[in-house]
């Protein structure tokens, strides 16, 4: 599941442009006044090509004001786009981390208006995914299941949940416009699961500190790997840096250092195959009836008390019982029960994608099973290519570099990388799951939710159940605890149905964790 110099000169340059026109598909055009403010290396000093150097700036910041209608009311916000530094252990900057910050600007009391921080995943992966397809002002100019169409761009989000939280999005070192600042740091510094929670949590306490935000209530959110990130950080940041969440919002969470080796990761798996094959169609007639989530607890009810029994038995399992279990199993996933028997019953993700539709000359996507793959050859284990994130990149990549350098008015010739090279990634020391129960458990303030495409075949939905399981053990955080399911993939938000009610779901959940006037934090 799993599914990635120093500073001597400050420069201040006071410019006011106004932009000719808003974004794609904006009701009105959008007026932008933008300020920028860029703290750089002496390696140019030419005014003219600040904005356009490939060497990190250790801090940078351009301010622009807009407006987004949101459930037919119009909310202005301003922009802060640029970066901040990560200070070493001695107050020196070893990184500049690129940031992106909306803030509603007809707010009177900042106090009582929520933060969201928001991270992406990989490791190894910039926010631009969450960015500008689910919870910020702009989205994609996609169609309405999340597919490319042309011109490429961006247009409002009439669903953001700008209305009632501002939002940064942060990218790690490496990814989007954030880099080290030289070569000499050691990656050990950046790219490991302590390392990265330990880093960004002291870039929250200065983000949060240099925008007046310490009294605000604050939720993290973060999507694949940005989920074990999200749930060490909310420890951490409570430990280490004194600050107390009032939410944290996985979105297709990754194992967080749960375990689930053997019999169960290979059962685990089967309540996902079947949404899939039932999505293909490939399911028998009756099951195919049903509706998809009339159909899936059948299969997870099979799961829990048989499936996993039977696979732990192993070679004990008696020939009939074996044979029941596998003929079940052909059932629920669309594969043929001689498959299932070669492989004892423990299918791997990777040969489901490529076999399911292998007699119709397609693969399935990994991150989201809506999605088909044509490859060279019928023959082999696994599909030749991601079939959905090559797609979201054709959709992705032209409209973020566009955004960011038309609309927030960031100018810069580094490359925005999609996805930057964390390589070794470290992640010995992986008990984020425990890090979050822990602080749920010394902060009665935090509440948990979780959000699942049933199609995502990397973090799958039922494996997202299970860490909620496992996290509360003892059944005494459930009613800060909840879970929602989309019928997409791992980016749920990229179908519009979903994009709509994952933020309303979002919305409400902030809405919920805030506590009510004099509402102490205690049990």
């Amino acid at each position: 599941m799993n599914i990635k110099p120093i500073l001597t000169i400050l420069m201040i340059s006071a410019v006011t442009v106004q932009a000719q026109q808003g974004p794609r598909g904006s009701q009105a055009p959008n007026r932008t006044e933008a300020r920028q403010t860029t703290e750089i290396k002496p390696v140019s000093t030419d005014r003219a090509t600040v904005s356009n150097e490939r060497t990190i700036k250790v801090e940078s910041t351009v301010e622009t004001s807009h407006s987004v209608t949101i459930d037919g009311k119009v909310v202005p916000y301003k922009a802060i786009t640029g970066t901040l530094p990560v200070w070493d252990e001695d107050g020196k900057p070893i990184a500049g981390l690129f940031y992106t910050y909306y803030e509603r600007s007809n707010v009177s009391n900042r106090e009582k208006r929520p933060l969201v921080i928001s991270f992406n995943g990989g490791p190894g992966s910039a926010s631009v995914w969450m960015h500008i397809a689910y919870t910020g002002p702009v989205v994609l100019n996609i169609d309405d299941e999340g597919y490319p169409v042309q011109p490429y761009g961006y247009k409002e989000n009439p669903y953001s949940i700008l209305d009632v939280a501002d939002i940064v999005y942060i990218d790690p070192v490496n990814t989007g416009y954030s880099r080290a600042v030289s070569k000499e740091i050691p990656g050990s510094k950046f790219f490991g699961v302590r390392a990265d929670i330990k880093y960004l949590a002291e870039w929250i306490n200065t983000f949060v500190t240099r925008n007046n935000r310490w009294a605000s209530p604050k939720f993290l959110i973060g999507e694949s790997y940005g989920t074990t990130r999200v749930s060490g950080l909310a420890l951490e940041l409570q430990n280490n840096q004194w600050m107390y969440l009032n939410g944290v919002v996985l979105v297709s969470p990754t194992e967080l250092g749960i375990d689930r080796s053997g019999p169960v990761e290979a059962a685990l798996r089967l309540p996902y195959y079947a949404a899939t094959a039932w999505y293909h169609k490939a399911l028998p007639a009756d099951l195919q009836g049903k509706d998809l989530t009339a159909m899936l607890p059948e299969v997870e009810n099979f799961t829990i008390n048989e499936l996993i029994p039977a696979i732990a038995q192993g070679g004990m399992l008696s020939p009939d019982k074996r044979k029941s279990i596998i003929a079940k199993m052909s059932r629920y996933s669309g594969l043929a029960e001689k498959v299932i028997s070669d492989y004892n019953m423990d299918v791997p993700t990777n040969f489901f994608w490529k076999e399911l539709l292998r007699d119709k000359g397609f693969t399935v996507g990994r991150l989201d099973s809506r999605y088909r793959g044509v490859d060279k050859m019928a023959a082999g284990d696994g599909p030749d290519y991601n079939s959905e994130l090559t797609s979201w990149l054709h959709s992705f990549t032209p409209a973020i570099n566009m955004y960011i350098r038309n609309e927030l008015k960031y100018k810069t010739d580094l490359k925005y990388n999609m996805f930057g090279s964390v390589s070794p990634w470290d992640n010995s020391g992986d008990r984020t799951g425990e890090n979050l129960r822990q602080a749920m458990a010394q902060n009665p303030y935090l509440h948990l939710l979780v959000q699942s495409g049933y199609y995502d075949g990397a973090c799958d939905y039922f494996n997202a159940k299970y860490n909620l399981w496992q996290i509360d053990a003892a059944g005494k955080l459930k009613d800060r605890m909840s879970w929602e399911g989309y019928r997409s993939g791992h980016m749920m938000y990229l179908r519009k149905e979903d994009l709509k009610t994952a933020n309303e779901h979002i919305r409400s959940f902030i809405m919920k964790a805030l506590p009510k006037p004099g509402e102490s934090a205690k049990f």
